[in-house]
């Protein structure tokens, strides 16, 4: 299994950035986690739009889903000048069910998963934790039987991360908070929350995501170590994993 990072940046992109967005592939089988503003221009450096085989979604904020309506017009767009006319599934939840509407259009069908059942995709089974945002928001752990990577979304801290995340060879966590800021209200995470969690559930290495645009974000790392052992990575776009 193989990560790259396409945007990693919380609420809005930084300059030549993107939000969040990652690319995970495994025996030719193309699965794009979230779609955040800017993600499709950043996603073509790595990937073709058209070799995209599956879109999995988190949850219905802008900061993750705003490219799905350009990839769309992407889709459709190559339908005339590839004649690509494949119909790209992008699975969400239905407990936005206006969310869940926008993702099925010409060239693209929206596809429930359920979140108490694990999803196969592909070379990948994924299983679902919901999260503690201000909307419906579900992370996921993704294996293919061989390296597992755990993606926490939008979340504040709560225990359950531990069992969920227990033995990632990579956790990728919420990281829009500094270690001594309080992210609970907004439902995000801090940096030593991050590193809370990897250290107590064994994960093998830590990246830290969606990103705040302000302060020292180095300083973000060192906080994670303070609670975990293991290889922290700040995330940072075109970053590759596996």
């Amino acid at each position: 299994m193989k990560l790259t990072v396409i945007g990693c940046w919380g609420g809005y992109p930084a300059p030549n950035g993107a939000t969040s967005a990652y690319l995970i592939e495994k025996d030719n089988f193309a699965l794009l986690v979230d779609a955040g503003s800017a993600a499709l221009s950043k996603l073509q450096t790595y990937k073709q739009v058209s070799d995209i085989d599956a879109v999995l979604l988190s949850h219905y904020h802008h900061d993750h889903v705003a490219d799905i309506g350009v990839l769309q017009y992407a889709k459709r767009v190559q339908s005339y000048t590839l004649g690509n006319k494949e119909i790209l599934p992008i699975y969400g939840h239905t407990d936005d069910k206006q969310g869940f509407a926008k993702l099925t259009d010409d060239y693209t069908k929206g596809m429930v998963y359920d979140p108490n059942t694990s999803l196969e995709l592909g070379p990948f089974s994924i299983t679902f934790l919901h999260t503690d945002h201000p909307v419906a928001c579900y992370g996921m752990r993704i294996t293919d039987g061989k390296s597992t990577l755990v993606y926490t979304a939008d979340t504040s801290f709560k225990e359950e991360w531990i069992d969920f995340a227990k033995g990632a060879d990579l956790l990728i966590t919420d990281c829009n908070f500094y270690a001594e800021q309080d992210g609970s209200q907004a439902g995000h995470m801090t940096s030593r929350e991050g590193g809370m969690i990897a250290e107590r559930a064994s994960a093998g290495e830590l990246m830290l995501s969606h990103l705040p645009q302000y302060g020292e974000r180095s300083q973000l790392v060192g906080e994670a170590k303070q609670n975990f052992k293991g290889v922290v990575h700040l995330a940072e776009e075109g970053f590759r994993w596996g």
